[in-house]
């Protein structure tokens, strides 16, 4: 199963549309999963339109027509991993323990709100994943998007790609 992970699009405030490669990485994807803050419905529509299957929640940019339409927190079992998506996981200090114990019944969770990369395993196993942003670098040299692949009930290949 193949997966990919963004956060963070902030279209049209931070940018008119996502990268041609992020599409691209959509439409080849099994699975798509969206961290919030989309800003606008539109974005919402299109992925609904070319996503094959989309896991996603609202984030704290995003208006009462968004939080109408997804959750604040959304678990999904993904090829025998659970799965939880949510916008913010709170001050980097601490975080992969803190998640740990706020998410114990994850193996992935995956979060955006600060549009800076992270990947990390806190000593539970629970794997933290945010995929920064494709549109809004702030004070990162590059946006970006991650993958990764579901095998046998398994988190492999996640790869951080630079936009």
């Amino acid at each position: 199963m193949e997966l990919v992970l963004i956060a963070d699009t902030h279209v049209p405030n931070r940018a008119r549309d996502m990268p041609a490669a992020v599409w691209d990485a959509i439409e080849e994807a099994d699975v798509v999963l969206h961290a919030g803050d989309w800003v606008a419905p539109e974005l919402l529509d299109r992925l609904q339109d070319r996503a094959p299957a989309l896991v996603a929640c609202w984030g704290n940019n995003d208006g009462d027509e968004l939080r109408a339409r997804l959750p604040q927190r959304v678990d999904a079992n993904l090829g025998g991993l659970r799965f939880t998506v949510t916008h913010e996981a709170g001050v980097s200090a601490g975080r992969d323990e803190r998640m740990a114990r706020l998410y114990p019944d994850t193996d992935v969770l995956v979060f955006g709100h600060s549009h800076i990369p992270w990947d990390a395993t806190a000593s539970n196993g629970l794997r933290l994943l945010n995929p920064g942003s494709p549109t809004d670098r702030r004070r990162q040299p590059f946006c970006t998007y991650m993958t990764a692949s579901v095998d046998w009930g398994e988190l492999i290949d996640v790869t951080l790609h630079r936009v």
